[in-house]
């Protein structure tokens, strides 16, 4: 089984997460924050990945200090849990829509941490969520697993739709890489190494 647990504190935040690759449940997210919520449920459920978020931070500041370091945390889950990536698809690429929006995430889990990130985000807040920190936990989690992601809202009005569409497609461009496919012979790189 492709999974694994991570926990990090730090004096701002206390995260707790575990993946698992292969089984699409349970999924159960709790960081405090109702948006950022829903926005990994949607995650996990479009990715069918079983995901448990347990995270309390400085909410008390704001936001960001607990969405970026579960992007920290949950970036180290799916390197843990993917190993040294033989077999896998490695490429990931997903356009979701939602009413006037269309966003599209490309993904390879190359070992190499980039990030490019094309959203303009007119609502500073939703809820209790700062729209902003959205860019913030597609970086961290990208760094911390290092991988390419090239996150895009090609268009659309509504902030919230542009995030949710942004989240709906890392589940399923992410969901498309870490595919085990009987095809590919070991490490999915011409350098024998990811």
């Amino acid at each position: 089984m492709r999974t694994a647990t991570i926990q990090r504190k730090t004096a701002e935040t206390q995260i707790e997460i575990s993946l698992n690759l292969d089984q699409p449940e349970p999924i159960n997210i709790d960081t405090g924050i109702g948006f950022f919520d829903h926005m990994l449920n949607a995650f996990a459920k479009h990715g069918r990945f079983g995901l448990t978020v347990k995270a309390t931070g400085d909410l008390e500041v704001d936001p960001h200090h607990t969405t970026e370091d579960v992007g920290i945390v949950l970036g180290q889950c799916f390197k843990e849990a993917l190993g040294n990536k033989a077999g896998i698809e490695r490429f990931g690429t997903a356009f979701v829509p939602l009413d006037e929006t269309l966003s599209r995430v490309v993904i390879d889990l190359s070992g190499r941490a980039y990030l490019v990130f094309d959203a303009t985000l007119e609502n500073p807040k939703l809820g209790t969520y700062d729209t902003e920190v959205t860019q913030d936990f597609f970086q961290a989690f990208a760094f911390s697993g290092e991988f390419n992601l090239h996150a895009s809202v090609l268009y659309g009005r509504n902030t919230h739709h542009k995030i949710e569409t942004l989240f709906k497609a890392l589940g399923k461009a992410m969901r498309t890489a870490v595919t085990l496919n009987p095809e590919i012979k070991g490490i999915p790189s011409t350098k024998g190494v990811i």
